[in-house]
């Protein structure tokens, strides 16, 4: 397996000062299923968007598929387009991702951005919205869609760019059993199709159906634990000392249920 990313030292800062990422250190490899896993504020989300090529990091070093991902390689637009033809992100929240007018505009504006020929855009666009059933609501405005919905569109509109990176943020975060159960059967469909898969999470439930390798990040936001999701999953010590568990969890709880 080649190596897709890889973090050293990778530090973040806001304006204020305040720290989101001390230290990062991470390699990702081709194929794998990675889950960033840690309490809310403990800098995943803001990981997620440096390896998306979203943020720049205050200090350390990030490349991507072997280049330096840094803020002169993103702003060479060819270097930028290539980069976001192999990488795509789904947000935590679908209403900050959707814009269009319709759900069909809303797929079709990856590939129309990345300048496909209009014969192949279409042909993206009705894979799509098969692939997630989203035929019926193709001329629905995404605004007006419940919440399952709109993450399933937010899902498409990366997907009609076929990256070979998918990362997502806190995925099954608000989604009725029916849909969380529709996305994780998705996810391990496009795992088996060879993508890589990042996705930043706190639900432990889910764990073991959405990931093979944990990176654990604690409250002072450095990595503290990198391993198999089963091994971090057995660890409660780790598990109570990041705060994702309380010291009355039951140790069932953290296993995915048959």
């Amino acid at each position: 397996m080649s190596e897709v990313f890889s973090l050293h030292e990778v530090s973040y800062h806001y304006k204020a000062g305040t720290p989101a990422l001390n230290e990062v250190t991470l390699s990702i490899q081709e194929g794998e299923r990675v889950a960033l896993l840690g309490a809310n504020g403990s800098g995943k989300s803001t990981l997620l968007m440096v390896m998306a090529g979203l943020i720049t990091p205050t200090s350390g070093e990030v490349t991507a598929f072997g280049e330096p991902l840094s803020a002169d390689y993103l702003t060479d637009e060819q270097r930028a387009q290539a980069f976001r033809r192999r990488v795509g992100i789904v947000f935590q929240s679908s209403d900050a991702q959707l814009f269009s007018p319709t759900v069909r505009e809303e797929i079709a504006f990856g590939p129309l951005h990345l300048e496909l020929p209009k014969d192949e855009v279409t042909r993206r666009i009705t894979e799509t919205l098969a692939l997630l059933g989203l035929e019926d609501l193709a001329e629905r405005a995404p605004y007006n869609l419940s919440g399952g919905e709109k993450k399933k569109v937010a899902l498409a509109s990366v997907l009609s760019m076929n990256p070979e990176v998918l990362m997502l943020d806190e995925p099954t975060s608000g989604l009725d059993p029916r849909t969380q159960h529709w996305l994780i059967e998705l996810l391990g469909r496009l795992h088996l199709a060879h993508k890589t898969l990042v996705m930043a999470t706190h639900r432990l439930e889910t764990l073991c159906e959405l990931a093979d390798r944990a990176v654990v990040l604690s409250e002072d936001h450095r990595v503290v634990a990198v391993g198999p999701v089963d091994s971090i999953l057995a660890d409660r010590d780790l598990l109570l000392e990041v705060n994702l568990i309380h010291p009355h969890s039951p140790s069932h709880s953290l296993r995915a249920q048959p």
